[in-house]
């Protein structure tokens, strides 16, 4: 008589082969799940053949099954060229949030559906908090290593389906992990906040994807119009100098600006549209409201009713303090202190102590 096998149940496991994929899919088979790998190909080239043999060699260390599957293509058009198109438009994109929407949890789920997974598990330091309502994302225990903020478009998913086996531990936590199952050096890499710009020139990528995909316009303004030489205004209207295209600069932005000067000037604002650099004073950094657009909200909340919130523009920021009043396109945020150096494109991410309610994008 054969008796089958009792487990709590079949798990996806997003294994990258660095240290955090691989204790995460350890110390799943540690709790009696049945575990099978999966990689995904973003880019191609040696990169991308790294990481496969990364995970395969971890795969072969925690005895379980990897598919790979190429998304290089799919990865190129939803992420990499969205992400020049954001420059070139005056915006500092988060490709990291798009890409866990898109493909580490929107793709991978659907792999996972595929293969009659019950869960999805990732090496993710977040967690899935159950409070008597509906399931709730937030943040792992690790302040430094929370990585949350990057997460806030799947709270609207279906939570049940994931698992993050790290949420409670520290990074110190995880490296004793590794050591204790015995994973090798190759699996304690860090992998890279953003994979496709390695040695972090964006400007670099973003111009040769405007010169050679001419995709990056915005509105009326063509991509071979938005990378030419223009105008450095400081924000009474004075034309300060010129510059070589508004992709490079970023809002905040204080050196590299060659403009003398009374006092320490700083990227204002971007306009594409006129092509031009706005600078200023620090002072002209602070802005007590925001626009906040494609809110994804986790929990119900009506239209026109303010919510206090944790609200983070920042990865590395704690959260401070805002009403959040939603609107017909997304959000309005009003901080009770003035906030320096705000940046369209990026994520605003609305926080209960440490639960996320919701996200969206700084207009």
């Amino acid at each position: 008589m054969t008796t089958s096998i009792q487990h709590p149940g079949k798990v996806l496991v997003a294994l990258s082969g660095g240290v955090d994929s691989s204790v995460a899919a350890a110390l799943l088979l540690e709790q009696g799940y049945s575990v099978v790998g999966v990689t995904l190909r973003f880019l191609p080239g040696a990169q991308s053949d790294e990481v496969e043999m990364a995970a395969r060699k971890a795969a072969v260390e925690l005895g379980i099954e990897l598919q790979v599957f190429d998304c290089s293509t799919a990865f190129e058009e939803r992420i990499v060229q969205p992400f020049c198109r954001a420059y070139l438009a005056g915006c500092t994109p988060n490709p990291c949030v798009i890409c866990n929407r898109e493909f580490k949890f929107g793709y991978l789920l659907a792999v996972a559906d595929k293969l009659e997974c019950d869960y999805l598990a990732t090496g993710h330091y977040s967690r899935v908090l159950n409070a008597g309502g509906p399931l709730l994302l937030a943040r792992g225990l690790d302040r430094r290593k929370d990585q949350s903020y990057f997460m806030f478009c799947i709270a609207a998913m279906d939570l049940s389906r994931f698992i993050f086996p790290l949420g409670e531990m520290s990074k110190d936590q995880v490296r004793q992990a590794a050591q204790r199952f015995g994973l090798s050096s190759e699996s304690n890499a860090e992998s890279q906040d953003i994979c496709f710009v390695p040695d972090n020139d964006y400007r670099r990528l973003v111009a040769a994807h405007a010169d050679h995909t001419g995709r990056g316009q915005s509105e009326q303004t063509t991509c071979r119009e938005v990378i030419t030489p223009g105008e450095i205004l400081h924000v009474n209207g004075t034309v300060l100098a010129q510059h070589q295209g508004i992709y490079a600069y970023t809002v905040g932005q204080r050196r590299g600006l060659g403009i003398a000067w009374p006092e320490p000037l700083y990227v204002i604002r971007l306009d594409a549209q006129h092509n031009q650099v706005v600078v200023g004073e620090k002072e002209h950094l602070l802005q007590q409201q925001i626009s906040v657009r494609d809110v994804v909200w986790g929990v119900d909340v009506p239209r026109g009713e303010g919510v206090r919130v944790q609200c983070q523009i920042r990865y590395r920021q704690q959260g401070v303090d805002a009403l959040v009043t939603p609107t017909a396109t997304g959000a309005v945020v009003q901080f009770d202190t003035a906030q320096r150096g705000i940046s369209p494109g990026q994520a605003a991410v609305f926080y209960r102590d440490n639960t996320v309610l919701g996200g969206g994008w700084i207009c």
